[in-house]
Formats: structure tokens, C-alpha cells, sequence
């Protein structure tokens, strides 16, 4: 058996009873290390598993899948994932050549950020669609996560925007010259992403990512204890919710987002009472939001 196990979002104890009885079962497990990480070590997985885990880095997963399925129709096999199962589409393509190998696959969910993202008090069933924000640079600032933020807009959806990560990659230099050198691991921040927001309002001048009007919702380490409140220790590796007008979270130090990783929810134009309600007990100006989602509701 081919067993794509989800993980959770926070630590080892995360994974479900029947995903840990899965692992136990394996013969190898890989632990997927790309598309995001827990906020835990490997040395804690292996010693609550009792199983060595292989890393499968993006080459492998994406280069290697016959390596990482070899033998899996005549032993069990376990690919771990961050959060879900379903969460990036690598995954599918893996099933998919399982598949194809006519090798018995098993899908053992999680609970993911996409769901998670409801510890904002906005309503799941009022999100739109999903995006991505990835790191920008001097010559590279794709803006199509715009289009889908001003779609869901349209309709008065909230959208989850998933903050870039980059492990293992290479400088362009490097890769151009073929050198196996990696670059530091980055984890894009609440301050970075808002920043980044701006500069394609700042281009496009829609109205969509409005400073002063669209209220957003940041997410810190979702899964892990909530932290106390008022709490904006550096070292602090807790569960934060920030929310306010755009402005108001650039305005932030960026300590008031702590550690890695942060997700971001720009909040639909129709708030519901309850919606405002809930998410403002985060909100860094409550007065300000009061008033701008008094609009909206």
C-alpha cells in the first residue's frame, strides 16, 4: 500500500490515530519538506513515529517518484504531508502515477490551513477562492492573484492568500552555471506580503486592495496554543491572529507576527454581523474596524 498521510499544521502529536498506525506499518516514509513545514524537527517526528524519515525535497518528489513508490505494491509505504493530503498538486500527480503502477494507494486526511483559517471567525463557506503570493523580485512581480482577489471580491467573498516559501532553492547564478549551492530557506512574512499587496494596488488602481478600506486578517503559526493576549514576544512560537485595514497591519512592527508561518485573509465587502464581531476582538484599532465593517455588513 501507498499511504499519503496528512500531518496537521502543528506538531508531532498532530497526526491522526489512524495516520500513526499507518506509519508504523511502513517498511519507508518519506516526509515531504516543500510545500510547507511543521513546527517541529525531524528528530521529534522519528521519536514519536519510531520510524526513520526519508526528506523528500521538491527534485525528489518531482524527479524521483519512481524511487519514492519502488516496491510499494509488495510493502507499505507512507508520504507525509503538511497539513492535508490535497494541498498541493504534486501530490495528486504522485497518486496519479500509483496509479498508473497499479499500485493500492490510501488518502489519510488532516486538518489544513485551508479549513484552519476559520479560527479568523470568518465563515468557511464565504471564502473564495485560494491564492498564492510569492516572493517578488527587481524583475519579476506577477500580479494574477489580483484578478482572483478582485473575482471573489466581486461576489463578496473572503480570500486566503498563501504566503510564498522557498526551501532548497537556487540563486539564479547557480542554477544557471548548474551548481548544486541552495539558498537559506525564506518564509514570506505578514509585513512583506502586505507590502507587496500595495505595490500591485499601487499599479493597477481598481480599488480592490484599497489602504484604508479592505480589512484583512493575519494568521500566525495556525494549530500551535493560542498566545496570551497582548503577547508580541520575538521568541513567542504561538498561534496569532492580527486583523485591521491593510494599513494597519503594515503599520505593525513585525514582531507583532512572530515566527513563521503566516497566511493572510483579505475579508469580503459583506461582512457578516457575526463575522465582525468575532474577528474584531483581534483587531489592532477596534474603532476602525468597527466602522469599516459596519459598511460591509
Amino acid at each position: 500500500m501507498f499511504y499519503v498521510i496528512g500531518l496537521g499544521l502543528c506538531d508531532e502529536k498532530d497526526i491522526t490515530v489512524r495516520g500513526l498506525e499507518a506509519v508504523k506499518s511502513c517498511s519507508r516514509v518519506y516526509l515531504e519538506a516543500y510545500t510547507s513545514i511543521l513546527m517541529v524537527n525531524k528528530d521529534r517526528l522519528e521519536a514519536f513515529y519510531g520510524k526513520s524519515l526519508i526528506i523528500a525535497d521538491r527534485d525528489m518528489v518531482e524527479l524521483e517518484s519512481d524511487e519514492i513508490l519502488r516496491n510499494a505494491a509488495a510493502e507499505n509505504v507512507a508520504f507525509l504531508v503538511v497539513g492535508d493530503p490535497f494541498g498541493a498538486t504534486t501530490h495528486t500527480d504522485l497518486l496519479l502515477r500509483a496509479r498508473d503502477l497499479q499500485i493500492p494507494t490510501q488518502i489519510i486526511h488532516n486538518a489544513s490551513i485551508i479549513n484552519a483559517a476559520g479560527c479568523s471567525g470568518l465563515q468557511l463557506y464565504n471564502f473564495g477562492q485560494t491564492v498564492s503570493l510569492v516572493f517578488f523580485t527587481d524583475a519579476w512581480k506577477p500580479d494574477s492573484f489580483y484578478d482572483r482577489i478582485a473575482e471573489n471580491a466581486k461576489f463578496g467573498l473572503h480570500t486566503l492568500v498563501l504566503l510564498d516559501i522557498k526551501v532548497k532553492e537556487q540563486s539564479e547564478e547557480n542554477l544557471a552555471r548548474g551548481r548544486k549551492i541552495y539558498e537559506p530557506p525564506r518564509y514570506m512574512s505578514i509585513p512583506t506580503a502586505v507590502n507587496q499587496l500595495l505595490e500591485i494596488e499601487s499599479i493597477r488602481k481598481e480599488g480592490i486592495l484599497d489602504g484604508d478600506s479592505t480589512l484583512a486578517i493575519a494568521l500566525s503559526r495556525v494549530g500551535s496554543i493560542p498566545s496570551s493576549e497582548g503577547s508580541t514576544d520575538d521568541d513567542d512560537g504561538t498561534q496569532r491572529i492580527v486583523a485591521g485595514t491593510l494599513l494597519d497591519l503594515q503599520a505593525q512592527p513585525e514582531s507583532m507576527f512572530g515566527k513563521p508561518l503566516h497566511s493572510l485573509i483579505i475579508a469580503g465587502k459583506k461582512l457578516h454581523e457575526l463575522e465582525a464581531i468575532y474577528a474584531g476582538a483581534f483587531a489592532v484599532n477596534q474603532e476602525n474596524w468597527n466602522r469599516i465593517a459596519k459598511k460591509t455588513s
